[in-house]
């Protein structure tokens, strides 16, 4: 019965903080995240921006494998005036992705949109037709 008890509490000694230490998921890709308050008046300009910079931008990143996917969300439901509108969504596949990441953004902006005036010109306007609310990094997780 010693002998018994002996091993139960060696395993319970051992054993437990191993089964609390094990994580709960498995980490996936990264998730940048904004939420976008377009300003009043502005929503065509701001869906045009979308299509003539923004997509164009993350389409050139999908094919160079610097992200993998991205999607925008138009909010349907208001809490307030002061909600957000549009959320743009992207996905990398690890924070090592992220390396560098705003120096390969400009470089492909560059030369996508060099003499391109409309873009520019979109570009420039850019602050006048929307809000960042906020802007985070999540990570997706797989629960266990």
């Amino acid at each position: 019965m010693k002998k018994r008890l002996l091993c139960v509490l060696i395993c319970v000694t051992f054993l437990c903080p191993l089964a609390f230490t094990q994580q709960k998921y498995t980490q996936g890709p990264i998730w940048r995240v904004e939420l976008i308050r377009v300003k009043p008046g502005q929503m065509d300009n701001y869906l045009v921006f979308l299509q003539t910079v923004t997509k164009p931008l993350l389409e050139a990143q999908k094919q160079q494998h610097q992200i993998v996917d991205y999607k925008c969300l138009l909010k349907q439901t208001k809490s307030s005036p002061q909600d957000w509108d549009v959320e743009l969504a992207v996905e990398y596949k690890d924070f090592a992705t992220l390396d560098n990441f705003a120096e390969r953004h400009d470089a492909l902006r560059e030369q996508l949109f060099k003499g391109n005036e409309k873009a520019q010109e979109l570009i420039g306007k850019m602050q006048d037709m929307r809000e960042i609310l906020s802007a985070d990094l999540l990570e997706e997780i797989d629960l266990k």
